[in-house]
């Protein structure tokens, strides 16, 4: 499957049509039409069809006979579905992580999250694009700091599957500072090594997530 999705022109096609249903490009129920993916892609439809039979093996499209290809997405139950395991499955990775994460690891978050506060902090004003993309990149290298390359595949699809719940959870300058600080938080405990705490952080942060969206209708 990974590598169907990375190497083939099929798994290229599956790629971009997916990014754009997860960030909501295409809405549900809308009709995803081969021969019209296939021109603006430049690809036939050959590759357009094996990409939705994929996708419908994801549960992001049902394809009926003689009708087409529709868009299911991720439903409000989904996303809190994906929060809740979240919730238990990061604080797993914070406390692998703090058993397996180098130095080079280490910089990066530390770099991220002072990239993140340079953000929050401009002048300009707050831009919920970067700061969404800069928590993305911090929870990606918490990941692969876990050292399974398992649970850093499950936590990378479910943190692309609530991408747009992801920039609706840090919409504001307040939550994204909190966010922020919970991040710098659970840097500590895995300089300190201390898994425990590490998970304990990491559970709380997915939590606040949570509290905060549910405040926005969620």
């Amino acid at each position: 499957m990974d590598e169907y999705q990375d190497h083939s022109l099929g798994g290229k096609v599956f790629q971009k049509i997916r990014t754009d249903i997860l960030n909501g490009r295409y809405k549900e129920n809308d009709e995803l039409r081969e021969n019209t993916i296939g021109r603006e892609l430049g690809v036939s439809r050959t590759p357009v069809r094996e990409a939705l039979r994929q996708l419908e093996l994801e549960g992001l499209v049902t394809i009926f006979p003689n009708r087409g290809a529709y868009v299911t997405g991720i439903s409000h139950k989904d996303i809190w579905d994906i929060y809740t395991m979240r919730s238990f499955l990061e604080g797993l990775c914070a406390r692998w992580a703090a058993e397996h994460i180098t130095d080079g690891q280490l910089g990066a978050l530390e770099e991220t999250i002072v990239l993140s506060e340079f953000q929050v902090n401009r002048e300009s004003g707050f831009n919920t694009e970067q700061i969404a993309e800069l928590d993305g990149r911090f929870h990606s290298a918490l990941y692969e700091a876990s050292g399974s390359r398992i649970l850093c595949k499950v936590l990378t699809d479910f943190h692309n599957y609530v991408r747009i719940a992801r920039r609706t959870s840090i919409d504001s300058e307040e939550r994204a500072r909190r966010s922020i600080r919970e991040h710098r938080q659970i840097l500590r405990a895995l300089r300190e090594r201390d898994g425990e705490l590490a998970e304990q952080l990491a559970n709380e942060h997915i939590m606040h997530v949570m509290q905060n969206l549910k405040k926005q209708g969620y």
